[in-house]
């Protein structure tokens, strides 16, 4: 059953009806269709066919390009200065940190050249206290044996007596004197 059985009928020039038979031929839609689709078109638009213009049509379209703009600038006003804000605290914050981390590079290098130097001279030194108590410790053994040789000096003098030969003394002296020069 056709939605469009009821027949009223409307009068209008020629030129129109050319005009109308273009237009439903262009859409597809029997004349009687597309004059129903018209008239619901016009009523829930409320749309005045008469105004060129169409200035509802062209209020409604500023109306809702005026929210759409004001919409986009809070969320500028809230979003998007913030954000822009806050990166340019970060990025003067990682600017002045970076200059920090290099002013300690640049000091850690030169405590690197300072400490490379201390252990250097540590060495140095442990090496001369290795020679100074190596030489201590040679120092002693020579009093200990230079003692040794005194003693046996002394006790092989007291036991010649004055009656010993010059002979027995000078082999003595000898024996004393190659003794030092091998220690």
């Amino acid at each position: 059953m056709d939605r469009y059985n009821d027949t009223n009928s409307i009068r209008y020039p020629k030129e129109v009806d050319t005009k109308f038979e273009k237009l439903a031929k262009g859409f597809k839609r029997s004349k009687k269709e597309l004059f129903c689709q018209m008239v619901e078109y016009f009523y829930r638009s409320k749309k005045d066919p008469s105004d060129p213009g169409d200035e509802i049509l062209k209020k409604e379209l500023s109306s809702g390009i005026n929210r759409i703009l004001s919409f986009i600038r809070q969320q500028e006003k809230d979003f998007l200065l913030p954000l822009l804000t806050d990166t340019g605290i970060a990025k003067a914050a990682l600017s002045e940190q970076k200059k920090l981390q290099q002013a300690m590079g640049n000091h850690l290098l030169a405590d690197t050249v300072k400490i490379e130097l201390l252990i250097a001279e540590n060495k140095r030194l442990v090496e001369g206290i290795k020679f100074l108590v190596s030489n201590h410790t040679e120092k002693k053994a020579l009093k200990d044996e230079f003692l040794k040789l005194l003693e046996y000096y002394i006790a092989q003098r007291e036991e010649m007596g004055w009656t010993t030969s010059s002979a027995k003394k000078e082999e003595l002296i000898l024996h004393i004197k190659t003794s030092i020069k091998n220690l």
